[in-house]
């Protein structure tokens, strides 16, 4: 596919732009060499590369997962503190678990992180396998985190893809088809694979993943430090700022709810999220049904309505209200008579001191912020 060049560049080794973007055997070379020297010169130093144990590169992989590296740093320091092997994962309560991961959000992961953890216990003997086939059986590990662990860990000559490599990719052969990140990227998965390299796989992969984050960056890539930029046909062609086209994102959803804080004394009502619901399994304030109307009305004249929380979970942007309920000292849930959203797994009432030990998703906390600040005297 002929392109107009928009810069003149020495670019005389640039991969050729056509239908077939997998590169030759002398191409794979001298791509591996740049950029494994360049590797060994800026790598980043990160806590999961001290070595390439298969349990710290599958905690750290998932992680990664929709969470930024600076962010998930501290977090796998204190999470291998508190379960420094698969077996210490797997005999820990899911609770502990979660409690662990806190602040990650998306956890989902943990849950199936601790149940893989029991997998590779029960079934492999605290072993993890080493081909993407028997990976990707584990609970929670799909097609890239098994090559991650694959590569890195047991040095098999298996390709990745996902944010940072994908971009490289893509801008490297001019690849302007767009991607969804599922069967969008399943050519740029051939491209991966005619890349890697059958020695320093793990290496080249994480290079791959550097070169992204560092230098090849979604907006002004800094493509005169790039080891690459001779062989880069985006580069070439000019084309690094629309490589690679991205297929246009899910439309979000906005929804309005109303949080409930129903204290008694000083412990404060909280629900189990169910399995088919965000955050299954983590303990959050109730939400109550629709329609709420009356009862916003009622908590506004009543001076009970603490203030408002926005967040985002997956495409949906939500409001919460945030409403207080006082109830009776012999109160339980049933006979509280508030109409909830969802039908909880379970209920607790937590002393207020003991909240932080509980496992919350952030916007729970957030709402339970609300009620630590208001003007009130009595807890009823």
């Amino acid at each position: 596919m002929a392109r107009q060049p928009k810069q003149a560049t020495n670019c005389a080794t640039a991969l050729p732009a056509a239908d077939d973007y997998t590169v030759s055997p002398q191409q794979r070379r001298t791509i591996s060499q740049k950029l494994l020297r360049w590797f060994h010169q800026h790598g980043r130093d990160l806590p999961w590369r001290e070595n390439t144990d298969p349990y710290r590169v599958w905690v750290s992989e998932i992680m990664l997962q929709q969470t930024q590296v600076e962010r998930v740093c501290d977090y796998f320091r204190q999470f291998l503190i508190a379960f420094p092997t698969v077996e210490t994962l797997a005999a820990a309560d899911e609770a502990e678990v979660l409690a662990a991961w806190q602040g990650l959000g998306y956890y989902r992961r943990a849950r199936q992180l601790h149940a893989c953890a029991k997998m590779v216990v029960s079934h492999h003997d605290g072993c993890f396998p080493e081909t993407v086939d028997s990976l990707t059986a584990l609970p929670g590990i799909g097609r890239y985190t098994a090559s991650a662990i694959s590569s890195i860990a047991f040095a098999q000559t298996e390709p990745i893809v996902e944010a940072n490599s994908r971009r490289v990719i893509a801008r490297l052969v001019g690849f302007d088809r767009p991607l969804s990140g599922t069967a969008g990227d399943a050519p740029l998965w051939e491209i991966a694979a005619s890349l890697v390299p059958t020695r320093q796989a793990g290496r080249f992969n994480q290079a791959l993943m550097d070169l992204g984050a560092m230098v090849c960056r979604p907006a002004a890539p800094s493509c005169h430090t790039c080891p690459l930029a001779t062989a880069c046909v985006a580069f070439r062609d000019g084309l690094t700022d629309q490589l690679p086209r991205m297929a246009k994102p899910r439309a979000s959803v906005a929804v309005d709810e109303v949080a409930l804080v129903v204290v008694r004394r000083n412990t404060l009502l909280l629900v189990q999220r169910g399995e088919d619901e965000w955050w299954a399994g983590l303990w959050d304030v109730p939400r109550a049904a629709p329609p709420r109307g009356s009862l916003l009305r009622t908590a506004r004249r009543e001076g009970r309505l603490l203030g408002e929380v926005r967040y985002g979970v997956t495409h949906h942007r939500i409001r919460a209200d945030v409403v207080l309920l006082h109830a009776g000292k012999g109160n339980t849930l049933d006979q509280l008579g508030i109409p909830l959203a969802s039908e909880p797994t379970a209920h607790r009432w937590v002393p207020l001191s003991g909240l932080p030990r509980i496992a919350m998703p952030s916007p729970a906390r957030r709402i339970v912020t609300l009620f630590d600040r208001a003007d009130h005297t009595s807890l009823g």
